[in-house]
């Protein structure tokens, strides 16, 4: 078996990851402008998928509130067809998404392999791609200050100590044992914060990924400004961090800071992660275990509860992407078209969480 790189033993130890100064200075003008534009017509109403203050989790309203109320704090579906900006701005959060270096430390990550590399250097999904298209959002400054609680993703406040064991899903290298950790199968996923500004609004519990909840976090305020080992994520402009998003975070946003932070996630077919689809997809016991492609209903309804599956099947990136990238690209979106067709059985998922 491949040995873990660096940056996965760190994510698996401590639950996230920095790289510094991800972005050159070109990547983050361009995007500066592309979100600029498109955040002042989400505040303006003239695009409906937004995440509006008060409200922390999906589905969120069409209609953002009014500034004395809060406004938004997010922007939703940046690969959107219809997303009504400059094909430059449109083609800025395209290249981004699909770009060499952001696929290279997901598939690091997620221990599978790039395309077959040609002999000019160029790259060619040779069918075996395993990389799934999934989100790519915006967050944004808040007209009034707006706090999230204390959560993972995918896993409600309410669950018991057992329950909440046996639907984590963390590293598959052991973790120093305590009398809550775990081990499990390795990541199908992976979530990555890009401020383009400088950003200090996430704040998590490192190593939190990989045990359940002390009795401390589980009676403390839902809101609580400090928990025991709370770290405040201070990121520059053009640094990325990845995150597995089953650890204890919460985020904290100013009204008097400007916030311009991508948020994107990507996930792979477990029957090829790691050479092996025994148990990648399984988180809950084996209930989730490989459907189809080998995504699982979980990973599934942690994306598409986004309404993803609403427009997917009419991106094309090909007026963006050429050859090798654009056939990388076309992959990671049929693989989510099909995610949606085996897991949903054109049946309503739900959502992950509530509030």
């Amino acid at each position: 078996m491949k040995q873990p790189s660096a940056l996965l033993t760190t994510l698996h130890k401590q639950g996230y990851i920095i790289i510094p100064s991800f972005l050159n200075p070109s990547e983050l003008d361009s995007l500066r402008t592309a979100t600029a534009n498109l955040t002042s017509l989400a505040r303006a109403g003239s695009w409906p998928h937004i995440r509006t203050v008060g409200k922390q989790f999906p589905p969120w309203p069409s209609t953002a509130p009014p500034p004395e109320e809060g406004g938004i704090w997010g922007v939703q579906h940046l690969l959107h067809p219809d997303l009504p900006i400059s094909a430059s701005d449109r083609a800025a959060f395209i290249r981004l998404y699909f770009s060499e270096k952001i696929l290279a430390v997901v598939h690091e990550l997620l221990q599978t392999s790039p395309a077959t590399k040609e002999p000019g250097g160029g790259e060619h999904d040779d069918g075996n791609g395993v990389l799934v298209m999934e989100l790519l959002n915006l967050l944004v400054r808040p007209d009034k200050p707006f706090s999230l609680r204390w959560h993972r993703d995918d896993i409600p406040p309410t669950a018991s100590p057992e329950d909440e064991l046996s639907r984590l899903t963390a590293a598959s290298i052991p973790i120093p044992p305590t009398s809550n950790s775990l081990s499990l199968p390795k990541y199908n996923h992976t979530q990555w914060n890009l401020p383009l500004y400088s950003d200090s609004s996430l704040f998590l519990i490192p190593h939190s990924h990989a045990r359940t909840r002390t009795e401390i976090e589980r009676s403390a305020d839902p809101y609580a400004d400090s928990l025991p080992n709370m770290l405040q994520v201070n990121l520059q402009a053009g640094d990325i961090a990845f995150y597995d998003n089953d650890i204890l975070h919460r985020g904290v946003y100013e009204a008097d800071k400007e916030r311009m932070t991508l948020h994107g996630s990507v996930s792979c077919v477990s029957v090829n992660v790691g050479g092996s689809g025994s148990n990648a997809g399984a988180s809950n016991g084996g209930s989730e275990s490989n459907a189809g492609a080998g995504t699982s209903n979980k990973r599934a309804r942690n994306v598409l509860q986004h309404g993803v599956g609403e427009w997917v099947d009419r991106c094309d990136f090909g007026g963006v992407l050429r050859e090798a990238r654009l056939e990388i690209a076309e992959g990671m979106r049929r693989r989510l078209v099909e995610m949606g067709r085996e897991n949903s059985g054109g049946k309503d998922l739900g959502f992950s969480l509530s509030g």
